[in-house]
C-alpha cells in the first residue's frame, strides 16, 4: 500500500532513536537494524526500511504501522517481528556506541 509522506514520517518517528547519532536521518527498526530515513522503500540500500502493519486484519492506521529494515518481516501470528538483519557491532565493546551505522544478516 502507498502512503503519504505525512504517516511515513510518524511511522519513521516511532522507530527507534538514538542519542549518539542524528536521529533524523537514522533509526533503528525492533530488530535493532539500522535503517535511513532516505531510504523508505528502498529493497536494495543495506539501510533500506518498509511500513508493515502488526495488527492483522486493523486498518492502516499509525497504531498498527511500524518501520522495519526491507529484510526483517514480522508475523501477526505470533506478534513477534522475525530478525534476518541486525545492527553490526563487531568489534565494539558492550558500553561503546558506533557513529558508523553498519548492519549484518543474522
Amino acid at each position: 500500500m502507498g502512503y503519504n509522506e505525512q504517516l511515513i514520517q510518524q511511522v519513521w518517528e516511532k522507530a527507534r532513536a538514538s542519542a549518539e547519532i542524528d536521529a533524523e536521518v537514522w533509526r533503528e527498526d525492533e530488530c535493532g537494524a539500522w535503517i535511513s530515513r532516505r531510504q523508505y522503500g528502498n529493497s536494495v540500500s543495506d539501510f533500506g526500511w518498509k511500513i508493515i502493519n502488526v495488527s492483522a486484519g486493523e486498518p492502516d492506521t499509525l497504531e498498527n504501522l511500524r518501520a522495519f529494515h526491507h529484510r526483517n518481516p514480522y508475523d501477526t501470528a505470533s506478534h513477534q517481528a522475525k530478525c534476518h538483519v541486525t545492527a553490526d557491532r563487531t568489534g565494539l565493546a558492550t558500553f561503546e556506541h558506533t557513529f558508523q551505522p553498519r548492519n549484518r544478516a543474522l
